[in-house]
């Protein structure tokens, strides 16, 4: 037993333990007999004394200070945050989702939902100091559908675009065609609409107590249709003004002028026809070439009589 009392001595003294030789007596028994022996021992005074010890003092107060700055930060979190049993602050957790009862939401990286919905007694706003993008993805996550409101302009991609109203398609748009579906298409802008090529309507209708103008300012104006272009004024005038000519041509049918009275006011005069006419009436003469004159009127017709055509 005298070696466990030297280790324990250097042990000691290892840690700075300051030692006290003492008399101490030690009872040992031997296998054959019990008679005591007694043997010389010491008696250890155990203590941290010196620098050591202002360490250790030292290191446990930055150690609570610490946990007071740790506890003092949690608190904090908690009460800036709002955490309570049913959520955080005025994020709620229920059993349809999670929602937010008052206030605004910021959201640094991207939001997955499957559902995003308002109060019922307010809008749903969408804000952003750069832009605003909306993506829609296939299984393989690839974007399919896009849609960026940007502070310049909003850009949507997407195979088809589709405005609806209930069951009425509004406006559809893909790559073959565009479709108003609207029973009136109504263009406000001062210049009218413009169209670059072709366009296929039933009815070009303006708005009411306005003119309806078609106008081509550098180009010709052409309108076609298989069946026959109609036009109709109820209630005032057709007019047709040309710098050059005004064509009337019908391949296999007629021209007809059906009115109460067709006026041709500067026709000219021919130089046949009777002399003398009393009466003052002339008649109507065409030359081969298609061009109309008058020529005075007489008992048979007088167009052939000597008319420059």
């Amino acid at each position: 037993m005298g070696w466990m009392s030297d280790a324990l001595v250097t042990l000691c003294g290892w840690f700075g333990f300051s030692k006290q030789m003492v008399q101490e007596q030690y009872v040992t028994t031997t296998q054959d007999s019990n008679a005591a022996a007694p043997l010389s021992d010491s008696i250890y005074k155990i203590g941290i004394y010196g620098w050591r010890k202002r360490c250790l003092y030292l290191f446990v107060l930055l150690l609570i200070v610490i946990l007071t700055i740790n506890l003092a930060l949690a608190v904090w979190i908690l009460r800036v945050m709002w955490f309570n049993t049913e959520g955080m602050g005025h994020l709620k957790i229920t059993s349809d989702g999670v929602r937010l009862e008052d206030g605004e939401s910021e959201f640094l990286f991207p939001l997955y939902a499957q559902e995003i919905h308002s109060r019922e007694d307010s809008s749903l706003l969408v804000h952003s100091s750069e832009n605003v993008t909306l993506n829609a993805r296939n299984e393989k996550y690839q974007v399919t559908g896009s849609l960026s409101v940007g502070p310049d302009v909003a850009q949507g991609n997407a195979q088809n675009f589709i405005i609806s109203s209930n069951t009425k398609t509004l406006f559809s748009a893909d790559d073959k065609e565009v479709v108003v579906g609207t029973d009136k298409l109504r263009v406000t802008g001062p210049e009218g609409a413009l169209f670059e090529h072709s366009v296929e309507t039933p009815q070009l209708k303006a708005e009411a107590l306005k003119d309806l103008r078609l106008e081509s300012p550098t180009r010709f104006l052409a309108m076609e249709a298989p069946k026959g272009v109609f036009i109709k004024a109820l209630a005032g005038n057709i007019e047709a003004a040309s710098n050059m000519n005004v064509l009337l041509h019908s391949s296999e049918g007629l021209v007809i002028l059906d009115a109460e009275t067709v006026r041709l006011p500067s026709l000219p005069l021919g130089q046949g026809g009777v002399s003398g006419n009393a009466h003052g009436l002339y008649e109507v003469c065409v030359c081969p070439s298609g061009k109309l004159f008058l020529s005075k009127a007489g008992v048979t017709s007088t167009c052939s009589e000597s008319q420059e055509c």
